[in-house]
């Protein structure tokens, strides 16, 4: 089994929320600035570089939301030659500086602050939803909240 370690920030700020858009492989959909971690990085590094390199903004890690983990099976991925096991690490993030851009040559082709009312009408991945349930319940041991039926 494969295994990939992610950070991601929720960045929240006059009711909106910072997010960016993945798109790679033909599939796409809004989430979480962030992604995976390079070498012996930090989950916190891996945050705020991710943040900078996919919005343009200098970000602080303010506190650790939660774990998630998933298993992708084989036949869902596009590459690779078994599943994938993927640990996505959540924080709390703010913006610290800079200007927002999009970033060129990455898996993500936006950047863009949405209105926390309109989060369930866009095409999203299913991290932006455990990470927004992370930020509400703040959980003791970081495991996200299921979602509600």
């Amino acid at each position: 089994m494969d295994i990939r370690i992610a950070a991601y920030g929720v960045i929240i700020a006059d009711d909106r929320i910072l997010l960016s858009h993945w798109n790679e492989h033909g599939r796409s959909g809004w989430t979480l600035p962030g992604g995976g971690i390079e070498g012996s990085e930090h989950p916190v590094e891996a945050a705020r570089r991710e943040i900078r390199e996919e919005t343009g903004y200098e970000a602080s890690v303010d506190r650790l939301l939660g774990i998630d983990t998933i298993v992708v099976p084989l036949s869902k991925r596009h590459s690779g030659s078994s599943p994938l096991y993927a640990m996505r690490v959540v924080y709390r993030a703010s913006v610290l500086g800079g200007e927002l851009r999009n970033e060129i040559g990455g898996s993500s082709d936006e950047a863009r602050w949405f209105p926390l009312r309109d989060v369930p009408r866009l095409k999203r991945v299913s991290l932006l939803d455990v990470a927004l349930r992370l930020n509400e319940a703040e959980p003791p041991d970081g495991v996200p909240p299921a979602a509600s039926a």
